[in-house]
């Protein structure tokens, strides 16, 4: 057995150790957005400090606690603060707990983010459902030798965000009356914001929206075999010619705004499962 196999069992065996409840939905958490945390009975919360082999979170907004329970009567676990590239953790360690939570038993991970806006018709507060990206992150989480267990060495990424999901979504908003938009997502590695000219270019080539997180746990997520759906929150618009300084305290505060809308969403995905 490789190394990482290794680890995904040693993770996986300390988790059931503490819960036996076994998930279908797994959940990742983005900037500000651990409201829906509240939603979750019977719970189970345990800190990535304990289990073998998770990073700590140490970004402000994410709580670093993994949580098993039940929302809208589904079996989910919950990531309550995702890793990044630029904590310096390595690929593998950022989407280490996609592997886990599939080992744990889960068939659909639904991801939140908090974004910088590139298209014009964008405003701050805005959420939009992701339905591609643009990977430019400067490493792959699957470079290296490929587990044949858990994926395929060439995974297909030409339908990441499972279409069912995004169809799903866009009907609980308009029975909610909350409006959202579809886009692509571009994946940067951060952790600075980006120049006029990065918004600028990522626009050009597509992207509605820029962050830091969720094309690695996607990719890995597709390797696994799951289907995926994420949304994003629009915490700043970036493509304005007037002075638009960004601070990660305004990204935390537009994230929790808009976020009885996100869990809205969320919660309703999970009960239609």
């Amino acid at each position: 057995m490789s190394d990482l196999l290794q680890q995904i069992a040693m993770a996986r065996g300390y988790i059931s150790s503490q819960s036996t409840l076994q998930p279908a939905i797994g959940i990742i958490l983005g900037s500000g957005l651990g409201g829906l945390v509240s939603d979750i009975t019977d719970r189970t919360e345990i800190p990535y400090g304990d289990i073998p082999h998770f990073p700590s979170s140490t970004v402000e907004g994410h709580q670093g606690r993994l949580i098993l329970g039940y929302m809208q009567g589904c079996p989910v676990v919950v990531m309550a603060g995702r890793f990044h590239y630029y904590e310096g953790l390595s690929m593998q360690q950022v989407t280490f707990p996609v592997r886990v939570m599939k080992a744990l038993g889960i068939h659909t991970l639904l991801i939140s983010n908090a974004a910088g806006g590139m298209n014009p018709a964008f405003k701050v507060g805005d959420l939009m459902i992701i339905r591609d990206h643009i990977n430019l992150q400067p490493e792959h989480p699957l470079r290296g030798r490929n587990e044949d267990t858990l994926g395929p060495r060439f995974p297909d990424m030409s339908e990441p965000y499972a279409r069912a999901l995004i169809d799903r979504a866009q009907k609980i908003a308009a029975a909610g009356n909350i409006p959202v938009h579809t886009g692509v997502y571009v994946g940067v590695q951060g952790p600075t914001f980006e120049t006029r000219a990065e918004y600028k270019y990522m626009h050009i080539i597509g992207g509605d929206a820029v962050g830091m997180s969720t094309v690695p746990e996607v990719i890995v997520a597709v390797h696994a075999g799951l289907q995926v759906f994420a949304m994003s929150v629009i915490t700043d618009i970036g493509i304005r010619e007037e002075e638009n300084v960004i601070t990660h305290a305004e990204v935390l505060e537009a994230a929790a705004a808009a976020a009885p809308r996100l869990t809205h969403i969320f919660r309703e995905l999970v009960a239609n499962s």
